[in-house]
């Protein structure tokens, strides 16, 4: 997975955008903040997942799941090794974030898997 391949899935996603956010690119719905790129550093993004999402995901995939360090990670920000994560996990995790971040009306737009 490279950096290029992860923005374009979360681009994918019904109405996502991309801005900037304490110097990392974000992907955002309504707003809202659901991935980012670039954190902690080159090379890693960032899924905002719910603690239970998270846990499934780092079990499955440590080599490329981890918890975010302090607070955000007990919230459920995790991790994504770039270069470790696999296609189509992460974007079994982008639409996961993106879907606890959109309003409820753009939700239930997406189906589920």
């Amino acid at each position: 997975m490279t950096a290029r391949e992860f923005r374009s899935l979360a681009l994918s996603l019904p109405e996502a955008t991309a801005a900037v956010h304490m110097g990392h690119p974000d992907f955002r719905v309504a707003g809202r903040i659901f991935a980012t790129l670039g954190y902690p550093r080159s090379g890693w993004g960032m899924v905002k997942l719910t603690p239970e999402h998270q846990e499934l995901f780092v079990r499955a995939e440590p080599s490329a799941f981890e918890p975010a360090k302090g607070a955000w990670g007990r919230a459920g920000a995790t991790l994504v090794r770039l270069r470790a994560a696999r296609k189509a996990a992460v974007r079994e995790a982008l639409t996961i974030a993106w879907r606890n971040r959109a309003p409820k009306r753009l939700a239930d737009r997406l189906p589920r898997a």
